[in-house]
């Protein structure tokens, strides 16, 4: 194709998709939307991954030696172990908190790491197989994608943009490794593959995760129920009080078995593989 002669390609007007000022700003949104809706489908598609295994938690939560590493680290540093001061007293109970819940993460780890294995022969004989998916980050995050790893499996890493929490961890594939902006997005990749949900000891993240996927179940916007299991009951039970809202009429008896509580990593992977293997 011929030029003008007084025009070269260096002076054509930039292409609308090509201008970088009109992709970030608030009028091209739904376009930046339109790709985190579009971009993992065609990821996954080239990956075979349809069906997930979803576990979320505190991204807090360390492995045992670290969090007594921590601790110990922590205290050492105070002027006076024997009288710290309040600002100190709160940074310890803290740190004695990491330690007391540090076994979730390694139930984590374990539990991810079963179903994996379990996905994994399934896949081998030609069934459907089923993939963990983590929101990423560190905590329990991490130990969903470090159980699959050390399985032999792949995982994904669901990341998010925030102030506090850098990139996705080093156990996520680098093809299976994304990062949203908006968090209505992720939430509906974690949904929308999801066969089963495991909800961790976690903060307002995961009771977030946890409640809006009760209500899709409970208001029937889920065709397929995934299979729910809140693990660790003596955090759930003392966080939340299911009952106290059946008594209140707030929500039907019925909807308590939406989900099931559980400790043991066996009866979880047990809980989790019956159920799939029926389903």
């Amino acid at each position: 194709m011929s030029l003008p002669r007084d025009c070269s390609r260096d002076e054509w007007p930039l292409k609308a998709y090509k201008n970088l000022d009109f992709l970030n700003s608030d009028a091209a949104r739904n376009i930046r939307v339109l790709c985190e809706m579009t971009e993992p489908g065609l990821r996954f598609a080239e990956e075979s991954i349809q069906d997930t295994i979803v576990l979320f938690g505190s991204a807090r939560l360390q492995p045992e030696a670290d969090a007594k590493e921590a601790l110990e680290t922590l205290v050492a540093s105070f002027e006076n172990p024997e009288a710290p001061t309040e600002a100190e007293k709160f940074s310890q109970l803290r740190a004695e908190s990491g330690v007391k819940s540090a076994h979730y993460y390694s139930s984590a780890v374990e539990l991810a790491e079963k179903l994996t294995r379990w996905s994994l022969k399934r896949e081998a004989e030609g069934k459907p197989s089923y993939t963990i998916c983590s929101g990423g980050g560190p905590g329990i995050m991490e130990a969903a994608n470090l159980g699959a790893k050390k399985a032999g499996g792949k995982s994904i890493g669901l990341g998010i943009s925030l102030p506090f929490e850098q990139g996705v961890n080093d156990s996520v594939p680098e093809e299976l490794k994304f990062e949203f902006h908006y968090f209505f997005v992720r939430k509906f990749w974690f949904v929308s593959m999801a066969k089963v949900l495991v909800a961790f000891p976690g903060g307002f993240g995961t009771l977030d995760e946890l409640f809006e996927t009760l209500t899709l179940v409970q208001t029937k916007k889920i065709e397929e129920k995934p299979i729910i299991v809140l693990f660790g009951s003596k955090f759930w039970n003392s966080v939340i009080n299911f009952e106290a809202l059946v008594e209140w009429g707030t929500i039907s008896p019925g909807d308590l078995h939406l989900f099931k509580i559980i400790d043991d990593v066996d009866e979880a992977a047990k809980y989790i593989i019956d159920g799939l293997t029926k389903s």
